[in-house]
């Protein structure tokens, strides 16, 4: 929508599309009421113009009931538009199923991307037309914002927490990414470009990258590294909470409350292990905090999510 508009900035994205929509039908009922109001103006001026026979008795009686049905009026008209705007919100910050999923860190001052495949990235990220694709934010340092003009899309990456963010790209194509949160002296420099591809060649370009190991396998062996293997395996000698099947499940907690155990809940649990302490466990697994970088992390998310069926 839009695209007739000389002026109007162009969109790849199907979240383009709904932003665009939305703000056209915002800067429409905007005119149609500036409009009303110069057309009221003009009105007034020229039937009570200095020297007009209009009659000016009673004024206050003969246009109440305008003044009613124009404020009414518009605010049926920016509530319709109030409710529009909050059913797009729900459609664009509630990602649905993905055809595509990456991990994204922002880091002073550079995006780093990892692909489920184990593909890796830097301030470009490559992916196929016409697919859903949902980002997996995070960083290392700073709050960062990842932005792409084109897609209609900005989602802030806070440390410590994982946010999430979707487009389906609809022309091949470049666009730009920056980030639009003021995260230090280079800032300015902290962009990049979404490669949008044809499948084929997205399917092509993957191939040719050489990676012999998915983000859950280099995971796995994370996983053995620091030594949770040791406490989370079944045989382990240590009594602890079993990983297999727990990404997306209840989780029942010693203080008798419950949580699903998505992925900011299992970062908690390795980094703030007694925030969240599991029912008929003992809180003595020793917190990660500063030991395991982002990147690290969404490797064993990865890894953590491929031990339970229907990850996605």
């Amino acid at each position: 929508m839009g695209e007739w508009i000389p002026f109007w900035p162009r969109t790849a994205a199907v979240s383009g599309d709904i932003v665009n929509t939305l703000f056209m039908a915002e800067l429409g009922l905007c005119t149609v009421i500036m409009l009303s109001v110069i057309g009221l103006m003009l009105n007034f001026i020229i039937r009570y113009h200095h020297g007009s026979s209009a009659s000016r008795a009673h004024r206050v009686h003969a246009t109440w009931h305008y003044e009613i049905a124009w404020t009414a009026a518009t605010l049926l008209a920016f509530l319709a538009l109030f409710i529009i705007g909050a059913v797009y919100y729900i459609e664009l910050y509630k990602p649905p199923p993905a055809d595509i999923e990456m991990f994204i860190v922002g880091k002073q001052w550079m995006w780093k991307i990892q692909h489920h495949g184990g593909q890796r990235e830097i301030d470009e990220v490559h992916v196929p037309v016409g697919k859903t694709v949902r980002l997996i934010l995070a960083s290392e340092d700073v709050v960062h914002s990842f932005f792409v003009p084109a897609f209609r899309i900005k989602r802030d990456a806070v440390p410590g927490t994982f946010e999430t963010v979707w487009f389906k790209a609809t022309k091949p194509g470049v666009y730009r990414l920056e980030c639009s949160e003021f995260c230090g002296t280079e800032h300015v420099k902290m962009h990049g470009n979404i490669v949008v591809m044809e499948q084929a060649a997205y399917a092509d370009w993957l191939a040719a990258r050489g990676v012999h190991e998915s983000l859950a396998q280099q995971g796995e062996q994370l996983f053995r590294q620091y030594g949770c293997s040791g406490c989370h395996f079944p045989r382990s000698d240590v009594h602890a909470p079993s990983l297999v099947g727990l990404y997306g499940r209840i989780v029942h907690l010693m203080d008798g409350t419950s949580v699903t155990a998505d992925r900011q809940y299992i970062m908690d649990s390795i980094l703030l292990p007694k925030k969240q302490v599991v029912a008929g466990n003992a809180p003595i697994m020793p917190s990660f905090a500063g030991q395991v970088s982002e990147e690290d992390l969404m490797k064993l998310l990865a890894y953590i999510e491929s031990l339970s069926a229907g990850t996605r």
